[in-house]
């Protein structure tokens, strides 16, 4: 725990140096970037990433970023592939290998099989004289100056631009293959991302009681229906119209205007015209609604009928917010 002072700036220089070698790629996004991203678009088959020690963890990162987004991939460790895994790869499967040296013995071992498989190698590489980019393909070079690390020793700045250049190709494939929201939420159903993007009200709000009274029925009545439906509100109808809703707060403050009130009537305490919204209705936009109107409650009005209510609580328990 000696000498803490001053770490401050290496922290600084750190973020610095990573920033610069990512500004560094520019020079990068040429030709043979374009080549890549069309030969996986062409491709019948997955996108195969491999990689040892520190680009091994990032090319994890990189076919979970690709899945997601649309192109399929596999991660194949590079040590495991010359053990085995090999068989991993199918016919019409490309590579793309990282390395920030491209010397490594298990690459230099795993290229020769890569071609006997007749696999298209993409390198992703810090040196573009090294034996992998020799004899990759298509080569895209994320080489570094310098390491952030004080020793240049840990890996830091080369694989936070095999990071971005990983983040770059899947960004491009995505736009090429027209990805839209509605297919990022069909891959992410279950996260929060993707319930902004398919959940809609309709979903919910059939979960609740569903609480009603009549405009001409008597405050203590209004009080029992909040109370047994347990959503801090009513809807109030003259029929089968929608006139109003009374909320709970509706009732404290008439309680702290009225003396009487066993003369009131629901349509004296309503709030005319209220807030609604439609089944189909995305969720999210139910809950920009209530943030917009500062409400915890939405009447749901399908073909023009009161149908129930969505509260806040319900949206809270998707974890959308």
């Amino acid at each position: 725990m000696k000498n803490l002072r001053g770490l401050k700036a290496v922290a600084v220089k750190t973020i610095n140096a990573e920033a610069a070698a990512i500004a560094g790629l520019v020079h990068a996004i040429n030709n043979e970037f374009i080549k890549c991203v069309g030969l996986i678009l062409r491709s019948k088959g997955r996108v195969i990433v491999t990689g040892i020690g520190k680009s091994a963890i990032i090319g994890q990162k990189i076919v979970a970023t690709f899945n997601s987004t649309g192109t399929p991939a596999i991660f194949m460790h590079a040590a495991d592939a010359i053990h085995g895994d090999l068989g991993i790869i199918q016919k019409e499967d490309l590579v793309i290998c990282l390395s920030k040296s491209g010397e490594t013995p298990e690459i230099k071992v795993l290229v020769p099989l890569l071609k006997e498989y007749g696999s298209s190698l993409i390198a992703i590489v810090g040196n573009i004289h090294s034996y992998l980019a020799k004899q990759a393909d298509i080569v895209i070079d994320t080489t570094v100056t310098e390491e952030a690390c004080p020793n240049n020793l840990a890996p830091t700045s080369s694989t936070t631009a095999q990071l971005v250049m990983g983040d770059a190709l899947a960004t491009c494939l995505l736009q090429a293959r027209g990805f839209t929201s509605d297919d990022f939420a069909r891959l992410h159903p279950g996260g929060s991302i993707g319930k902004q993007l398919y959940l809609k009200v309709g979903d919910l709000y059939v979960n609740n009681l569903v609480p009603v009274v009549q405009s001409d029925d008597s405050i203590k009545a209004v009080i029992v229906e909040i109370s047994s439906k347990r959503l801090g509100a009513t809807a109030v109808l003259q029929g089968q119209k929608l006139m109003g809703i009374i909320t709970d707060g509706d009732l404290r403050r008439m309680l702290e205007k009225e003396s009487n009130i066993d003369l009131l009537k629901a349509s004296d305490i309503m709030t005319a015209s209220p807030r609604t919204i439609h089944p189909d209705t995305l969720v999210i936009e139910a809950l920009g609604l209530m943030r917009k109107n500062n409400i915890t409650q939405l009447l749901v009005v399908d073909k023009n009928k009161y149908a129930g209510v969505l509260h806040l609580h319900d949206i809270l328990r998707e974890g959308i917010i």
